[in-house]
């Protein structure tokens, strides 16, 4: 069995669900690759421009595959190098603000999660788990920890969760479970985030 045919969820394989994302949501940004990541199928930058001026960003978005189903669940060593060098390459004097999203939370976040939302310093509405991390760390929480233009990282994976919590110089957020799929009855929405140019300001609200 190949490994494209291994990576499967639910009997759907990875590169399937990815390519009819991309060729059926005429709204969707998404985007496969790179390949050498494998068998992580969609890494990739998006950059927001400012409307005065298309070539300018204003911010630089980094979506990265954290596995699931089949795969581990887990950002590589890999896709941690490829951020290095993406960022590097993109934004080399770090001068942009960069923020992170991927779906199933890492190890951080299991050491910010309040026990009460109302006497901590995070902000938000849903606290009704435990965080599910990844399986492992493998560097990448180092890398954005380190990088002086990340702001904030963005995850979904635990529907019952909806929060935003410091974390050394970065706020770990929980997106709010939007769909009606997957499990719980919590109540559904988004996390909305609000970016101002000059000068930058990030905000966030469930």
């Amino acid at each position: 069995m190949s490994g494209e045919e291994d990576c499967s969820f639910r009997g759907t394989r990875r590169l399937e669900l990815i390519r009819n994302e991309i060729g059926d949501n005429t709204l969707s940004f998404s985007k496969a690759g790179p390949k050498e990541l494998w068998p992580s199928i969609s890494n990739y930058v998006l950059q927001l421009s400012s409307p005065s001026n298309p070539e300018s960003p204003v911010a630089f978005l980094y979506f990265m595959d954290s596995g699931g189903g089949s795969y581990p669940e887990v950002i590589s060593r890999a896709q941690a190098e490829w951020f290095k060098h993406k960022s590097r390459e993109l934004n080399p004097d770090s001068r942009v603000p960069e923020i992170i999203f991927w779906h199933i939370p890492s190890k951080a976040y299991k050491k910010v999660a309040p026990t009460f939302l109302l006497f901590s310093s995070c902000v938000g509405s849903i606290n009704k788990e435990s965080v599910a991390p990844q399986e492992d760390e493998m560097g990448i929480m180092k890398l954005l920890e380190e990088r002086p233009s990340v702001k904030a990282v963005f995850v979904g994976h635990n529907h019952g969760l909806d929060w935003c919590c410091p974390y050394k110089k970065l706020w770990l957020c929980f997106a709010r479970h939007t769909g009606y799929g997957g499990y719980g009855n919590w109540p559904r929405g988004a996390r909305i985030l609000e970016i101002s140019q000059d000068p930058f300001s990030l905000s966030s609200h469930g």
